[in-house]
């Protein structure tokens, strides 16, 4: 269970998570986090996707990124604030060469942080160091299906798409793939 103050560190795909409030502190009501998105962040392969049972908002501290709602990318600057209802297709990517911050929220809060902490243990078995780049190839493939099929509740993959994850998830599980 996440704590406050707490690093999920996903450095090998360009983002660093600080929990501010967990579902804990918060009676499950919500997940506050404050993000780093590194310079070119989810620029190759974002991953889109929809929480099927919680609102996700976001805030752009400082910086200029881009979200994906629904059908297109849009940017956004500092003081932009964006509401993601349940059920609705987005995603985040960082195009520019500086660090950007953000402060996110998933309401209810559901099991948001432990898929977070799962994605750093994911990250810790596929790479060997945390500064290192990170290589999407059919083994890392495999376990992030593994991963996004444990927390379906949560958060669906809207590309890839949710039946390739799911078919990946159901061969990782046969294989044994655990992180």
């Amino acid at each position: 269970m996440a704590t406050k103050n707490q690093l999920l560190d996903m450095t090998p795909l360009g983002m660093k998570f600080t929990v501010l409030q967990s579902s804990a502190d918060t009676s499950g009501k919500s997940l506050e986090l404050h993000w780093e998105l590194l310079p070119g962040c989810n620029m190759k392969e974002p991953l889109i996707h929809t929480h099927p049972n919680a609102i996700e908002t976001y805030e752009v501290l400082e910086g200029n990124m881009e979200f994906f709602i629904k059908d297109k990318w849009v940017p956004a600057k500092k003081g932009d604030q964006i509401t993601v209802e349940k059920g609705v297709t987005h995603g985040f990517r960082n195009p520019t060469d500086k660090v950007v911050t953000v402060f996110n929220t998933h309401q209810p809060a559901l099991a948001m942080e432990y898929y977070f902490e799962d994605a750093c243990k994911v990250l810790d078995k596929l790479t060997s160091d945390r500064k290192e780049q990170f290589k999407m190839n059919m083994k890392a493939r495999l376990y992030m299906s593994v991963l996004m099929n444990k927390y379906r509740n949560d958060i669906i993959a809207k590309s890839p798409p949710d039946f390739a994850i799911k078919l990946l998830g159901f061969i990782g599980k046969l294989m044994k793939v655990t992180y």
